[in-house]
């Protein structure tokens, strides 16, 4: 997890400067987020992984108390200068938050970089810090061009910055049934293509999770 935290503390102004807006170009991502909102009603959502908050923000636009969390603090610095949500840094294996004391969690693009063990520690994290009831949606790549399902790629240069990142393409089923092992059963599943020339082109899938 080192080298994550240190590759996005070096591209977390231009990475909010690129993306910190993307929402306005993927009505699906909208869409699913006013249902999660509707879902998880007036208690406290996380936001996991939360790069400069924009996810955050469009859920506390939306009345949800929010609060946003990054393995990099300068992640969360950029997200207290584009946005009023609260946020800290975190690692999403140990989560600095009580048991059952969220109403619900979104984890977007955020569980890529963990490998399987460090997947099923995540999970059980937010199967832990949910409460009974309560949802998560949970989002990551499934494929590209040049990636199959189950694959991965890594990053060694982005915007002109020396990185160390490993993307992961995911296979949804087994992510259902990781999930489902943590206590976190799915309710719901959205597969979707990208949005052209808005986002990488790969193919996605949204898996929305209620812990029981």
């Amino acid at each position: 997890m080192i080298g994550t935290r240190y590759s996005y503390d070096k591209v977390a102004d231009h990475y909010a400067e690129e993306l910190g807006d993307e929402l306005r170009h993927k009505p699906l991502d909208r869409g699913l987020l006013d249902v999660f909102a509707e879902l998880v009603g007036d208690g406290v959502v996380a936001d996991i992984g939360c790069g400069p908050a924009h996810i955050a923000a469009h859920l506390a636009a939306r009345g949800v108390r929010t609060i946003g969390m990054d393995l990099s603090p300068a992640m969360c610095a950029a997200a207290r200068r584009t946005t009023s949500v609260p946020v800290c840094a975190a690692d999403m294996t140990a989560l600095p938050v009580r048991a059952q004391s969220l109403a619900g969690l979104v984890c977007l693009y955020a569980v890529i970089h963990l490998d399987e063990q460090q997947r099923a520690a995540a999970y059980a994290e937010f199967a832990r810090v949910l409460r009974l009831g309560g949802h998560a949606l949970i989002a990551f790549h499934t494929s590209d061009a040049d990636i199959p399902v189950g694959g991965a790629k890594t990053l060694t240069d982005w915007w002109g910055h020396e990185v160390d990142l490993t993307f992961r393409y995911l296979d949804p089923s087994a992510e259902s049934e990781a999930l489902a092992a943590a206590g976190l059963i799915p309710a719901a599943r959205l597969d979707r293509a990208s949005h052209p020339g808005t986002e990488h082109p790969s193919r996605r899938s949204y898996l929305l999770v209620q812990r029981h």
